[in-house]
């Protein structure tokens, strides 16, 4: 899942981005309200973090005009101000969730990855498809009593994949999605970690395979006898 992060102190932001990659996060991490309203637009995001005190367009200003916009993604306020007008305010402008700072990295995580679930629609988090699964909290992909561990990135894969079984992605699409738009990696790192993936759902004898279509993509596929 790929998470947004406006936040102007570029230390907070840097720690906020190494915890959410921690817990297998695909992260971008901006720090005034231009250009966070920027990534909005140019990609797609699962939650967005906002500060509220910003440079050149505060989060109020951010959010407004994402819901103007007509997105629904899930929006998780960050401030400085802690009293009730301030978060009665974000919460009638379009805000899921306001958390004041200071705050704890564990109530942080818990909070992001709440707002992931309800804007993915699932209740669990075990992803199935054919006789492979996919424990999203112990990043572990099992088949019957074969189980193997996941990397973060080899995580982010298998999770895209079995979200959305079947449909088939573009390489530049995965590279979008799971590295983000400030990597410095080539394309070539998307087949290299596809390898990677595929190489652990045969170490595990699963009855699917990722699929490569040819000039169109990737696909989670079953595997027919």
């Amino acid at each position: 899942m790929r998470i947004l992060i406006a936040e102007d102190e570029a230390e907070l932001a840097k720690a906020l981005k190494f915890l959410l990659e921690k817990h297998k996060f695909s992260v971008d991490a901006v720090h005034d309200g231009a250009e966070a309203l920027e990534r909005f637009h140019s990609a797609a995001y699962d939650v967005i973090v906002l500060d509220i005190m910003m440079p050149k367009a505060d989060g109020m200003e951010v959010l407004s005009r994402i819901r103007k916009a007509g997105s629904a993604v899930p929006v998780l306020m960050l401030t400085a101000k802690a009293e009730i007008e301030d978060r009665v305010a974000g919460l009638e402008a379009g805000a899921d969730d306001y958390l004041p700072k200071p705050f704890a990295s564990r109530e942080f995580i818990a909070r992001v990855k709440a707002l992931a679930r309800r804007n993915a629609g699932y209740a669990d988090c075990l992803l199935t498809f054919g006789n492979v699964a996919l424990d999203c909290n112990r990043y572990e992909l099992s088949c019957g009593g074969r189980t193997v561990r996941l990397n973060n990135k080899e995580f982010q894969l298998a999770e895209l994949f079995l979200r959305h079984p079947r449909f088939v992605f573009s390489a530049n699409h995965l590279m979008d999605k799971v590295w983000g738009q400030d990597s410095e990696a080539g394309i070539d790192v998307v087949w290299t970690y596809i390898g990677f993936v595929r190489k652990k759902l045969r170490q595990i004898d699963s009855g699917v395979e990722i699929r490569t279509v040819r000039g169109a993509g990737y696909s989670l596929e079953e595997i027919k006898c």
